[in-house]
């Protein structure tokens, strides 16, 4: 009999080494993944820095007033520091480029899970194309967020034809083929990133003048898609369940066009449910726009002269339409926010001196070039 329980020990004993070792086994394994996953995603440190806006909110130490949402006429045109400086609003822009509709709901869900803002301003020109159009958008937005309900149905709602579920949760699924192509950044930052935005606002201190405007197309229909009104609905019924206020804008943007007839409806959709809507583009002048200096694309988007000028109005209006609180007393956030404006003025102030002697700014001239 003991002969017989020492072999059963044996055995037991054999086998939780063995399950020790396989535990160890798939353990080892899973973090090679992860490890060959955090090299091979693109670290968007370089030439293009979009993609690593979405994925910096969840740095912030503090709660905001002000959100901003949309598409890259809300990361381009409005400066959280300088709303900061000249009226003590705390506020984050998380915009991405080419953000969806559906995107904008489930990143605000995800936002609104975390603290309650004042206000959420969203930028309508997503409104004109409110669904996907290619996976690398999509990778801008979805990649930077983390794992969550919120993430899958996004997933889901922007998913393209030919695209899967599962290579959006296992990035490496679709980078793989990155081997070929890794540069040196992808080893700098492999460990860690610097912030590349001011709060979700893609600073630009370069000056590209509008030359010519382009001629206005002539479209066959002017109704804003369906799916957009749908997103924007839901958008609209959370900040009402959350006790928010939802703010409709449009950026001074000249092209591309912003139609009248799209202008129209989205003061109709406004006046319907009672929500403050500002369409800036008239009001340029008014706002100071020199689209000869403040834009750095030739009018498409404002540069850093051109945000700070809008921000300024745009912190004027909120201040109406909006119970919002000058900070500025709050010793914790003017700490932080004194910081992030020191920041801010040190990279602005960097840019404009390699554009004083250069002409153009080296990192920004390479990703338009190629």
């Amino acid at each position: 009999m003991r002969s017989y329980a020492a072999g059963r020990k044996k055995l037991a004993d054999r086998e939780n080494i063995q399950d020790s070792q396989g535990g160890l086994a798939a353990l080892l394994f899973i973090l090679l993944l992860t490890a060959l996953q955090r090299l091979l995603e693109p670290k968007y440190m370089g030439r293009v820095v979009e993609g690593a806006f979405v994925g910096e909110y969840y740095g912030e130490q503090t709660e905001h007033e002000l959100l901003f949402l949309g598409d890259c006429e809300a990361y381009e045109n409005i400066s959280p520091p300088a709303l900061w400086e000249q009226y003590g609003f705390t506020s984050y822009i998380r915009g991405s480029a080419a953000q969806t509709l559906a995107q904008s709901y489930y990143l605000l869900e995800e936002m609104l899970d975390h603290e309650t803002p004042r206000a959420v301003v969203f930028s309508v020109s997503a409104m004109q194309e409110p669904a996907a159009s290619a996976e690398t958008y999509n990778r801008m937005t979805l990649d930077g967020m983390r794992m969550s309900l919120h993430k899958l149905r996004a997933i889901q709602a922007s998913m393209l034809d030919g695209e899967h579920m599962v290579e959006y949760l296992f990035p490496l699924l679709r980078y793989h083929s990155r081997w070929s192509s890794l540069k040196s950044d992808d080893f700098r930052y492999y460990f860690h990133r610097e912030a590349v935005s001011h709060n979700g606002y893609y600073l630009r201190a370069d000056i590209r003048p509008l030359d010519v405007l382009p001629s206005e197309r002539r479209r066959s229909d002017y109704l804003l898609p369906e799916e957009g009104w749908h997103y924007l609905d839901k958008m609209r019924e959370l900040c009402e369940k959350k006790a928010v206020q939802l703010v409709l804008f449009k950026a001074p943007s000249l092209y591309p066009t912003w139609y009248n007839e799209w202008d129209e409806q989205i003061q109709r959709y406004a006046e319907r449910w009672s929500l403050p809507y500002i369409n800036t583009i008239p009001l340029a002048e008014e706002i100071g726009i020199d689209y000869s200096h403040d834009s750095y694309d030739g009018g498409l988007h404002m540069n850093v002269y051109g945000a700070e000028k809008l921000s300024r109005y745009m912190g004027n209006y909120l201040k109406e339409c909006v119970k919002l609180e000058d900070m500025r007393d709050d010793p914790l956030l003017s700490s932080v926010w004194n910081e992030k404006l020191q920041l801010y003025e040190r990279a602005k102030h960097a840019q404009e001196e390699e554009f004083r002697t250069l002409g153009y700014i080296k990192k920004y001239a390479e990703q338009e070039e190629n």
